[in-house]
């Protein structure tokens, strides 16, 4: 019997977030092990393929990748099969083209266009602070990083601002009453809001409470909250269209049919 993690994935089987049409074919790219989970990561493939049009099959995006063109978070990476998640930076120096990997409002990947000066840094959220070996302070953030000396001030649910070249921490974000909130995951996931209550339950998972830029109030647990700016208006990255404001079906329809 083979053992192991299995090395293929099913087309029916890949997460709705890929947005891959059904009878494609019979089977998907999986990611690599990596920085990000599986459901939480899109491979560099798809990206390069689908969403860019780079590419029109894989042996295209072999080509691309293995001639070292491509660029993730400032690094080359020459894996086609690479995981690809919330808030990296993919560069093509070649084209003079940036983009950053954010979600939509329903929840599905989108790779967004931003200018040079924002490719230099991203937005990490910090998931824990610990100290290491020989009495080392050091935090882990959401895409596998560790980083050691932080500042004492930041804590777990705040997200630090990490200039790419260096691997320093510029700047962070304290998760607090006021702050700009991108939700990552669950059923709200792509939208932006403003924390404006937080609820504490013991031996349960914290509730928050966001409102969007039309003043819609919803509820996610807080764990799913991503701080991107100190207050409604002041995002430090540039956001997709709609800026995270979901719409219901009524004016989903009226807004196609004005279109």
């Amino acid at each position: 019997m083979p053992h192991g993690v299995k090395k293929h994935l099913k087309r029916v089987n890949a997460p709705s977030s890929w947005l891959l049409d059904k009878m494609g074919g019979i089977f998907a790219p999986k990611s690599r092990a990596g920085p990000h989970k599986l459901n939480e990561s899109i491979p560099l493939t798809l990206v390069l393929r689908n969403k860019l049009k780079y590419a029109l099959d894989g042996r295209e995006v072999k080509k691309i990748t293995r001639s070292r063109k491509v660029f993730i978070d400032n690094k080359i990476r020459t894996d086609h099969k690479f995981p690809c998640g919330f808030m990296d930076v993919i560069s093509i120096p070649e084209a003079k083209d940036n983009y950053r990997v954010l979600y939509d409002v329903k929840g599905r990947f989108i790779v967004h266009p931003i200018p040079a000066e924002e490719a230099k840094f991203k937005l990490c959220k910090v998931t824990d602070v610990r100290t290491g070996l020989k009495k080392i302070p050091n935090i882990a953030t959401h895409d596998g990083r560790t980083i050691r000396y932080p500042d004492p001030l930041i804590k777990v649910g705040d997200s630090i601002k990490l200039d790419l070249e260096t691997g320093k921490v510029v700047d962070f974000l304290h998760m607090e009453l006021g702050s700009l909130c991108y939700v990552s995951k669950g059923r709200n996931t792509g939208r932006v809001g403003v924390l404006i209550h937080r609820e504490k339950h013991l031996g349960s998972f914290d509730i928050a409470k966001l409102r969007d830029a039309k003043g819609t109030t919803f509820a996610i647990r807080l764990d799913a909250c991503f701080v991107i700016g100190e207050g409604e208006g002041k995002s430090m990255v540039s956001l997709p269209a709609r800026n995270g404001v979901k719409l219901n079906i009524v004016e989903e329809k009226a807004q196609r049919k004005s279109a």
